[in-house]
């Protein structure tokens, strides 16, 4: 996330709101299915680039628990076009031990 800040500010901004509907027991985006685990990706709008959330930031999360939540990944996607299965197993695997 950090090179994500270097180049959009405001990300943390959004990414903040996305934190809060998850406090909140709201599961925005869809899940993602193949993976074997309850993983959602989620599009987030990016301000700086002003396209909307198709030019935007994704965001996959897992849920681990009933409260808790882990936030696997996030890119642009004017920068990286899609995430893999195969990776977002790799993802959860690395966070479970």
């Amino acid at each position: 996330m950090r090179s994500l800040k270097k180049k959009y500010p405001q990300v943390t901004i959004d990414v903040r709101q996305l934190i809060e509907k998850l406090q909140n027991d709201e599961r925005p985006g869809q899940r993602v299915p193949g993976t074997g685990y309850e993983v959602y990706k989620c599009r987030l709008q990016n301000r700086a680039a002003r396209r909307g959330k198709s030019g935007g930031f994704r965001l996959i999360y897992y849920l681990r628990m009933a409260n808790s939540v882990v936030l696997l990944t996030i890119y642009s996607k004017t920068e990286q076009t899609d995430i893999s299965v195969r990776e977002i197993q790799q993802l959860v695997r690395d966070v479970s031990g």
